[in-house]
């Protein structure tokens, strides 16, 4: 895309910096990674809601407690592991309690902390609807790219989630919202 006509009037005293706008090969990647990803997404949605009922950002965080010690998570510390959130969080944890696959704990150190914790059912659950979804993701990257590319791929991916995570006070990260 080319930069619009400047509106400022002629001798404006500071007129902003020209926007650093994509080649047209920085366009195709761009496009290309988008389509890729929401294509993705969209397969692994679908995928689950056969097999499961369920979207792929609740099978996320349904792994993320079988994970964990106990199979709990502070309702904070699950956000920051699933990148979502916290109100997004609380609707999912919500749906998760109504199927019984998830239940919420009062933290006994802060009176204003949650855990969640994974059922036996929840972890029942997933262990039955991994299988496909293991499939599913094979089929969908890792049966399409070499080892060489998978290793690209997953040091890219890095870099950028590394990159939209700072670390100094006051970053805008989803789960501090």
């Amino acid at each position: 895309m080319k930069a619009p006509a400047s509106a400022s009037a002629p001798g404006s005293a500071a007129e902003p910096p020209e926007p650093r706008w994509l080649t047209q090969e920085e366009q195709r990647v761009w496009r290309s990674f988008m389509e890729g990803v929401t294509l993705l997404d969209d397969h692994l949605d679908r995928q689950l809601q056969r097999d499961a009922g369920m979207p792929h950002v609740y099978y996320g965080l349904l792994v993320k407690l079988a994970e964990a010690p106990r199979r709990r998570l502070r309702m904070t510390e699950l956000a920051m592991l699933a990148k979502i959130t916290r109100s997004r969080l609380s609707h999912a944890i919500a749906r998760l309690e109504k199927n019984g696959w998830v239940h919420r704990e009062d933290c006994p150190d802060d009176k204003r902390g949650q855990f969640a914790v994974l059922t036996d059912q929840g972890y029942e659950v997933l262990r039955q609807t991994a299988p496909g979804h293991v499939e599913a993701v094979r089929q969908a990257v890792f049966d399409r790219l070499t080892p060489e590319q998978q290793k690209s791929l997953g040091e890219i991916m890095r870099i950028i989630a590394e990159g939209l995570q700072p670390a100094e006070a006051g970053a805008d990260l989803p789960w501090l919202r």
